[in-house]
């Protein structure tokens, strides 16, 4: 299946077309947030590691029984009822605001709400995929949908600055529960045939020893699991204090930070196009170490930014090498794990890796904001900065690197 194939697949089209519409809204929410945050509820940095814990929280506390339940039942319905939930629920953070109810205490809680059904979304939406494409094609359609995230980095952040300025920050995030509803109904007609083993006898303790060991008893995808985990505490220990830094104490506006953000999407959208390409004549595990090395060397510029022009296009320069990074070893990492994993492992799987990953994030967003408060942002960007780089060593030394 070429590339002109696989878009000629109405089940990939549609479900591709699903993800640009959502991850947009997203990213609009992602931005128009931070100015929300910071200008309009006066959060601390501890408050803001705290909302960004809230989104993954509910991936440490329920993460593995949703791969198990990933593996019991059809893939699609979960993917629609997701949508159209998240739609009425993003929906009540600007109304909440039109009525002047909203704090920061209701908006942690409505992410973590926002964040339990992402995640059921999420363990369907990794194991669905190879419904849809053969193996053989299974990292380029992971670099068409990485193709689709990064672009949506540039679209919706852009997007969001314009919108804040115009109509404020919570008025903006109307966009992304618009986009749920949009991408529930573009997934109702996506034709998938899926086929559910169902044993005779169902044991939640045991089918999850069963993904836990598949993980982290294979000989590379125990150290892809440990290395990303470790990636998740120190990236995002950088972004829980990024938005500050930016917005705070460099002053830059919502526009600004839009601008920032949509080079990453750049980044990101370039990493993806060439990464089918660096695998195959890198081989996918050089790829992916290539790509790790780029979150911390863009980092490094982030602390050294300062105001006016110079900053920002320092600023810039770290989120395109974050973006690219991402972009480049994103579709080979996810391709590999599609491919050896059996299908009726894929939902536990994805969801052991994605739910701690996810969990790490709980743990090093409020460490990250309390570093800020105690510290000093820098000193908490220098910190998370180091701890990326301990994780691209790792990455180098472990048997990733032989990965084909």
């Amino acid at each position: 299946m070429s590339d002109t194939r696989l878009l000629a697949s109405s089940g990939f089209r549609l479900f591709w077309a699903s993800d640009t519409v959502s991850m947009t809204g997203s990213y609009v929410t992602m931005v128009a947030l931070q100015p929300l945050v910071v200008n309009v509820l006066h959060a601390t940095t501890t408050e803001g590691g705290l909302l960004q814990a809230a989104r993954w929280l509910p991936y440490l506390l329920f993460g593995l029984v949703a791969g198990v339940l990933a593996d019991r039942y059809r893939r699609k319905p979960v993917l629609v009822g997701a949508d159209l939930i998240r739609f009425g629920l993003v929906g009540l953070i600007p109304l909440l605001a039109a009525f002047d109810r909203l704090s920061m205490p209701v908006l942690i809680g409505l992410i973590a709400v926002i964040g339990t059904v992402s995640l059921a979304y999420d363990a369907a939406h990794q194991s669905i995929l190879p419904r849809l494409v053969p193996k053989s094609r299974l990292t380029e359609a992971n670099a068409r949908l990485g193709q689709t995230d990064a672009a949506a980095q540039m679209v919706g952040p852009a997007l969001a600055g314009g919108l804040v300025q115009v109509v404020g920050p919570a008025t903006a995030i109307l966009l992304d529960a618009v986009s749920y509803l949009a991408s529930g109904l573009l997934l109702t007609r996506v034709k998938v045939a899926e086929h559910i083993e169902r044993p005779e006898s169902r044991h939640l303790g045991r089918e999850l020893r069963e993904g836990l060991a598949w993980v982290y008893r294979h000989r590379v995808l125990a150290p892809m699991a440990y290395t990303a985990h470790v990636w998740f505490v120190f990236n995002s220990m950088v972004n829980a204090v990024l938005s500050f830094y930016v917005l705070r104490t460099l002053g830059f506006d919502a526009v600004a930070l839009g601008v920032i953000t949509t080079v990453g999407g750049v980044g990101g959208v370039l990493g993806a196009l060439l990464s089918t390409r660096a695998s195959r004549v890198l081989g996918a595990g050089p790829t992916i170490v290539v790509g790790h090395w780029l979150t911390p060397i863009g980092y490094v510029l982030i602390p050294l930014s300062g105001h006016g022009t110079v900053g920002l296009v320092l600023l810039c320069a770290a989120q395109f090498a974050f973006g690219f990074g991402l972009g480049l070893d994103g579709p080979p990492e996810m391709a590999y794990r599609q491919s050896v994993t059996p299908d009726r492992l894929l939902g536990r799987t994805n969801a052991t890796m994605r739910s701690l990953n996810r969990g790490a994030i709980v743990l090093g967003a409020p460490i990250g904001g309390l570093l800020a408060d105690w510290l000093g942002i820098p000193a908490a960007l220098w910190i998370g900065i180091a701890g990326l780089t301990v994780q691209a060593v790792a990455i180098t030394l472990s048997p990733i690197r032989t990965i084909s």
